[in-house]
């Protein structure tokens, strides 16, 4: 045994010498087959917080990823660090108290061997400040007022209270919480939902806090004072529009007036409208934009205006008209040809305006047969219809292409 041992000990640096040789060349083998590359990390790593003290809020921006160069054999780039998930970055907050505080990033990385060569930001600065909630009674403000001869009632709130929750340092700045409601011209109770807004001392919204619940329901009662009511604007109209127009539409601004009377009974027995003095439309050719007095019956008075802005569209019908056996006009023919064409005239079927459909005469439509440029021979060529008056559309022209034979002119001289 003494004899091994001795003989052990007597060849041993050789032995770590062979295996480190070995070793070396197994590297030196890896690393030509499967070299190291330095890159940066294909995509940027999302920063993680963790353990976060549920009580404490983080108040200041931060950055939300983070740059990452390593150093890994050329295959682990193609393959395990290809991953979605091969590399995070977490910022361990785990007994952190409220105050500024640098965090270190630390990165875990799912694939081996790799080197991490340098990442950035590698620490970042957090702010955190303890969470606070407080109640406050929700105040309802109102700037504007019912349309005219109408009572408001008490409004109803529900929930009559919110809850604000968020950094201390905001939550403390909070004075009231706030919904605001918009009554102008109305004319029906309401039964809305609003939104709750945190407001400071001095009526500025509060971003960065939470409201719970984030809306109250408002009801309000609105009825009609005795002596008003609201009526329905009628427009009466008288004649009708020019020939070949018609009448599109009427409007009228404002749909609907307040009327009083001091006699209460006199007011509820009016019919639900009341009407224009009529527009006369006899011989109308164009949009109207007119201004007419309401027929106000008497003891009746209206509250604010006692005229209507009336709008009136006027638009022409629309027909056809078929213009048959138009004698086919040839233009653009060399001197030095003649054209024989078949048929020599064509049917043309236009639209349009009625108005402007009556107008049109005989003059008006040409059918052009174009030659330019065109030699000896014989051909198909399509017809060009022109329309003297704006506003007509070609439907259709029959036939809409025409067989064209063109020869030279003859200069022989006849034989007497």
């Amino acid at each position: 045994m003494m004899m091994f041992l001795k003989r052990v000990a007597k060849n041993l640096p050789t032995l770590i010498t062979a295996v480190l040789l070995a070793i070396a060349v197994w590297i030196l083998a890896v690393t030509n087959t499967d070299p190291v590359e330095r890159r940066s990390y294909n995509r940027p790593v999302p920063i993680e917080i963790s353990s976060l003290d549920p009580s404490l809020v983080i108040t200041n921006d931060l950055p939300d990823q983070t740059s990452v160069m390593l150093s890994a054999p050329v295959s682990l780039w193609s393959s395990a660090l290809s991953a979605s998930n091969a590399v995070r970055a977490i910022a361990d907050l785990s007994g952190l108290k409220a105050g500024v505080h640098e965090v270190s990033i630390k990165l875990q990385i799912n694939a081996r061997p790799v080197k991490i060569e340098v990442y950035s930001p590698d620490i970042i600065s957090v702010h955190l400040e303890q969470m606070m909630s407080k109640s406050f009674n929700i105040n309802l403000f109102q700037s504007s007022s019912p349309a005219i001869g109408y009572d408001i009632g008490t409004p109803e709130l529900n929930p009559s209270s919110a809850t604000v929750s968020g950094p201390s340092s905001l939550v403390n700045q909070v004075m009231e919480i706030r919904a605001t409601l918009d009554i102008s011209q109305v004319r029906e109770s309401i039964d809305r939902d609003l939104p709750l807004f945190a407001l400071d001392k001095n009526g500025l919204r509060i971003n960065g806090v939470s409201i719970s619940p984030n809306e109250v329901n408002v009801k309000q009662e609105i009825t009609q004072r005795g002596g008003y009511r609201n009526l329905i604007v009628s427009v009466i109209t008288s004649g009708e529009p020019a020939s070949g127009y018609n009448l599109k539409s009427i409007s009228v601004k404002p749909p609907n007036v307040t009327v009083f009377s001091t006699d209460p009974e006199l007011v509820n027995t009016l019919p639900g409208f009341i009407e224009t003095q009529p527009l006369n439309l006899n011989g109308a050719e164009a949009d109207l934009d007119v201004s007419l007095p309401l027929d106000v019956p008497a003891g009746v008075v209206v509250v604010g205006e006692s005229t209507v802005n009336v709008k009136v569209a006027i638009s022409p019908i629309q027909g056809s008209s078929t213009r048959p056996g138009i004698k086919i006009e040839i233009i653009g023919l060399l001197p030095e040809y003649q054209a024989q064409i078949s048929p020599d005239s064509a049917d043309v079927i236009l639209s349009g305006p009625l108005p402007i459909l009556y107008k049109l005469s005989g003059t008006d439509v040409r059918v052009i047969l174009d030659l330019s440029e065109y030699l000896p021979g014989t051909y198909q060529v399509d017809l060009i219809v022109k329309v003297g008056l704006q506003g007509l559309f070609v439907e259709s022209i029959l036939p809409a292409s025409i067989e064209v034979e063109i020869e030279p002119i003859s200069t022989e001289t006849p034989n007497n």
